[in-house]
């Protein structure tokens, strides 16, 4: 195997209060000529707020199996890994120091929440974009 450095995704737009499972391995087709995403190496995800209130945005990675969050319209705290909130038009890096392994089946899972702060989170748009490698067979 040979490790592809590739944008993951295209940015991905949640609108509203949602809880949206954005990529998983092994079944995922990443950017470009990579094809279906296998161990993949999360090295960051971009977050930023471009609505017009304040609301919480939060990332989860889901191990394989696990009962996926958007049948039960919230996700579980157990696999959060950030909580944050965004004002309007605020951008917020998570960047873990050592790339975060996700193997056959892990899932990565946002969530847009109504903020601790004011607003209601809706009319909420947060823009999330995944760092990271794949390996690729070859």
């Amino acid at each position: 195997m040979g490790l592809k450095r590739t944008k993951l995704l295209d940015i991905q737009s949640v609108t509203g209060i949602a809880t949206v499972g954005i990529f998983t391995v092994g079944v995922t087709d990443c950017t470009g000529p990579v094809g279906v995403a296998s161990t993949t190496y999360l090295r960051g995800v971009m977050m930023h707020n471009t609505g017009l209130n304040t609301c919480t945005s939060s990332l989860f990675i889901y191990p394989a199996g696990a009962a996926r969050p958007e049948a039960l319209s919230y996700a579980t705290t157990d696999y959060r890994l950030t909580k944050v909130d965004l004002s309007e038009a605020e951008t917020f890096f998570f960047e873990p120091n050592y790339p975060i392994v996700l193997v056959d089946r892990e899932s990565i899972v946002v969530e847009v929440s109504v903020s601790n702060i004011s607003g209601s989170g809706i009319g909420s748009v947060v823009n999330y974009q995944i760092l990271g490698d794949t390996d690729i067979p070859g």
